[in-house]
């Protein structure tokens, strides 16, 4: 009987990983592939990390520059970065499907690579309730739905339970710096503006009608946020938000909030952002205890 068990388990495995699958992206295209996808690229980290998540890491034979993580994420070859694709080392690599960023890729060279008949997933995620579904077609895409289900459900009841803690709190103004010089932030369509609303958060520069705006110093201090907050790596040679303690009546100088919070947490589109999330919340919280 237990061997007759394992056999239709086997047979069902095998035909399960013969059988079409398709799912909708986020540029409403139908994916639609033949078997489920053994041979990935990942065109942007955050999807790489997805990928893991979900457990397809051993599948994904490309990706581009910052793919760190996990620490298995670094043994795999690169086709690129940012900056451009290598086309022909993709061609190489016999992708059956690639998933790309459509905020981190060109567009021309994304046509390119549909041109060779190669399948490519979209993903434009513009809010935290969007990366558990990212999740979900991946597994769809890679015939392993039951990992996928898991990892997004554990997403997606994290992500609850933050906004239950905090979203209807005492609001705290904040001005996130993207960039130092020129002096960058982040307008409410921003995913990190999404956090933010989970945290019971507000940015200051919510309405401006650029994703990534500039501003400079006197719009900052005219706004008055309650806490100034920046994500990246620490550095013993340089504070990057030195700048506002020469203006020490501003309120998130007064109060000793300027913040730094791990970036590939908060700036990534992956399974790890909800960990962001709960620290960024953590940080508004402390903020909270000034009137």
């Amino acid at each position: 009987m237990m061997r007759a068990t394992i056999v239709g388990l086997l047979l069902l495995q095998t035909l399960l990983s013969l059988a079409e699958v398709s799912v909708n992206d986020d540029h409403d295209q139908l994916i639609k592939l033949p078997h489920p996808a053994q041979r990935i690229i990942s065109l942007a980290p955050h999807l790489t990390e997805d990928l893991f998540a979900i457990g397809a890491g051993a599948r994904i034979v490309g990706t581009v520059s910052y793919s760190d993580y996990p620490a298995q994420a670094r043994t795999i070859p690169l086709v690129g970065s940012y900056q451009g694709l290598d086309l022909e080392r993709i061609r190489v690599l016999r992708p059956d499907l690639i998933v790309a960023w459509s905020s981190g890729n060109s567009p021309q060279q994304m046509q390119q690579l549909e041109s060779l008949g190669i399948r490519v997933f979209f993903d434009d995620s513009r809010s935290l309730v969007q990366v558990p579904t990212v999740l979900e077609r991946l597994g769809v895409m890679t015939g392993l739905q039951a990992q996928a289900d898991q990892a997004a459900g554990k997403f997606r009841q994290k992500l609850l339970q933050l906004q239950k803690n905090y979203a209807h709190r005492r609001p705290v103004r904040v001005f996130y710096q993207v960039w130092e010089h020129p002096l960058m932030t982040i307008n409410g369509e921003q995913i990190i503006s999404d956090a933010m609303r989970i945290c019971g958060a507000v940015n200051v520069f919510s309405r401006l009608p650029a994703l990534v705006p500039i501003v400079n110093d006197e719009a900052v201090i005219a706004a008055n946020p309650d806490m100034i907050i920046t994500s990246s790596e620490p550095s013993h040679d340089h504070d990057e938000l030195a700048r506002w303690k020469q203006w020490p009546n501003m309120t998130a100088v007064r109060h000793r909030q300027l913040i730094v919070l791990p970036p590939d947490l908060l700036n990534r589109l992956g399974p790890r952002l909800v960990d962001g999330t709960e620290r960024l919340c953590l940080a508004v919280n402390q903020a909270r205890q000034y009137p």
